[in-house]
Order: structure tokens, then sequence, then C-alpha cells
């Protein structure tokens, strides 16, 4: 399509640079040198030989994508943008959305079309590309890009997510329905989630101290004055000591949080020493609660969810690794779930809670 507009949608500016352009597979290391963009930072876009014009915009800024008009499309792990639609309906349409924004600039030509690349998540939006017979769908699984890969990558999946849920979304393509015994459903999430919340006079970072190269689980929830929880943020990450807990002091100043919350058994004095560390460095003090695990992991989670099924807690937007892993997560798993794990922890800080086997119970 000479002299055509394209439009490449990240969800945030980085990942558009760093994943779309300029990655190991971005445009500019597959396109043969005859016909190899030349990328103009500065005014976001890219300029093909034959006049094709590519413009980068960032899901994380819906607004740019109101006005301009496009023959084409390339969108990048659509199911991590923010605001998606929450569900099917064709009147679930908002300006907020920086799908709705550029489904409708895509506009231009016989036959506008638009690539998604993503990890199939089982959001509303998802599931209806899979079912829309003028979508085309392809999958490819992490093991036909072994030779790709490094084999120490390789032997962590293999021994961490082979044979679980999450391995079958992450690793196989699959979308996943509801898991059997799961405490926490996909419809309970998207019935009680929300875009907008009262003040939240109380507010903690939920830290899952875990070793190894496992991702270090760092969930912020604020109590709001109509006494129910809402889960603000998921910046879980893998990183070193100095890494995840810069993260941490991050998310504690961005929030205005009031404590940090964190398990003692394991490693608790490890994670009290780091943020204690890392907020001395940057000449601010850090407000510390380390909690013990004195019950098993889905005791201090059926109270959790027991409150979402109230409609008493609630996601604001969507956090799709986290919702992954409350609706994957069966009771008696292997897998330590550390997101779920940093989420309950900062629940129970905000809300006095206790449980039995069987019977959750949870006081607001």
């Amino acid at each position: 399509m000479p002299g055509s507009r394209g439009a490449l949608v990240a969800p945030t500016p980085a990942d558009a640079r760093d994943v779309m352009i300029e990655g190991d597979s971005g445009i500019l290391s597959v396109c043969p040198p005859w016909n190899r963009p030349t990328y103009e930072p500065s005014k976001r876009r890219l300029i093909w030989p034959n006049g094709t014009v590519a413009h980068v915009y960032s899901a994380f800024e819906p607004n740019n994508l109101r006005g301009p008009q496009h023959h084409w499309a390339w969108a990048d792990e659509l199911a991590s943008w923010k605001k998606l639609p929450s569900s099917n309906d064709p009147d679930d349409v908002s300006t907020d959305s920086p799908w709705d924004m550029l489904a409708l600039g895509l506009r231009l030509g016989d036959n506008p079309q638009c690539v998604v690349t993503t990890t199939p998540k089982p959001i509303p939006l998802i599931k209806a590309m899979v079912e829309d017979s003028t979508v085309v769908v392809t999958k490819g699984n992490t093991y036909e890009n072994i030779n790709n890969l490094s084999e120490a990558f390789i032997r962590d999946i293999k021994s961490r997510y082979e044979g679980t849920s999450i391995g079958r979304q992450e690793i196989y393509a699959e979308i996943l329905d509801e898991v059997k015994g799961a405490l926490w459903t996909r419809k309970v999430l998207d019935v009680t989630r929300v875009s907008d919340f009262p003040d939240l006079p109380k507010l903690a970072v939920g830290v899952d101290p875990s070793g190894g190269v496992a991702e270090i689980g760092i969930v912020t929830v604020g109590l709001g004055t109509d006494k129910h929880l809402y889960v603000l943020a998921d910046a879980s990450l893998r990183a070193s000591p100095d890494g995840w807990g810069r993260e941490v002091l991050s998310q504690y100043n961005l929030h205005s949080a009031d404590r940090v919350v964190a398990e003692k058994n394991y490693g608790g004095q490890m994670v009290e020493h780091v943020m204690r560390t890392v907020a001395k460095d940057a000449g601010q003090s850090i407000a510390y609660k380390g909690v013990d695990a004195t019950r098993g992991k889905a005791i201090r989670a059926e109270p959790v969810a027991a409150l979402f099924e109230q409609g008493k807690a609630h996601m604001v937007g969507t956090h799709p690794l986290l919702e992954g892993e409350l609706t994957s997560w069966v009771p008696g798993d292997k897998n330590s779930p550390n997101r779920l794990d940093a989420m309950v922890w900062a629940c129970h800080y905000l809300v006095p809670m206790y449980g039995t086997g069987d019977k959750p119970f949870a006081f607001l």
C-alpha cells in the first residue's frame, strides 16, 4: 500500500520504541535494506521509501488517537492496555478507551485492517475478537521459538509453568476459561471492576518477597471512605533487591501510601532492610510493617475473595497479570502466586479479617 498511513500502538511510549520499532523483532530489524523506513523519533513516525508513513502512539494516552485516521494499524500487547472495553456490548464505547479511539480512526482506504499481537488473556475484547468471523487468528507457542531462546529460560519456564494454567496462557497461547476451584472468577472481577473511586484515607503497598529469579509481588490497595477496598496498581517485577526496592518506594510515594506491608516468614527482615536502605538513600523515611503468615495461603486469601463476591472490593481498571493469578490459582497449587499474595497482605492490613478453611469471614 504505497503512500498509506498506519498507526503503531503499544501500552507505553517506551514499549513502542523498544519493542515495536527498535527491538530484536522490531520494524527496523526485520525490514530488508531496500525497504527499511527512516525513523524520526522526535516526530514519532517512520517513513518508508514508497511513501507509507506510520505514526507511533501509546495506549497510555488515548486522546492522541482522537482525530488521526489510518489505513492500517498494529496494536501490540492489546490485553495489557488500560481502559479497554469491559464488555462486548456495542454501546460500551468510551473516549477514554485507546482501542475505541484507534478503531474510530481506522477508516481510510477500501479495507482498513489492524493486526493485534498479544498474549491472549481472557478479557472481553480478546474473546470477542476470537469469536468474530472477520478476524483471522494465528497462534504460536513459546517452544516454536526455542532456537532463539536461552536454555536457562526454557529450563525455568518448564520447571515453573509447565502444566499450570498460567503456562497454558503464557506458553501455549490458550485463552483460559474459568479454572475450577479458583477463589476468584473473571465474572466477579468484571462485575466489581470500577474506573472511579472515592477518597482513600488509608493505602498500603503489599510486597511478597520471593526468592531466586521469581517475581516480587508489589500491589497497592486503598480503603475508601465507603469502606470498600480498591486495587490501584500492580507493579510486580523481576529485579535486584535495589531495583524492586526502588519500585516499592516509587509506589509508596506515588500513591501517598500509609504503609509497606510484607511477610516476615520468608525474607521479611531482608525486605525491611532493603526498604530502609532505599528510603535512606532517597533522603526519606518509610512506614513498614512485617506480618506473620500464621495461617495457610488459602485461608488468608478466602476472606479477600469473599469481599469481591460481596461487591466490597474492586479492581480499578484492569491488571491482567494480577487477575490472571487470582483466577488461575487453586488452593494447594505448588506455584506461589506472588501478585496474589502481595494484594492479600495489603488487604489484610487495611481491613481486619480472619477465616476458616471452608467459611471465610470479613469485617468492614
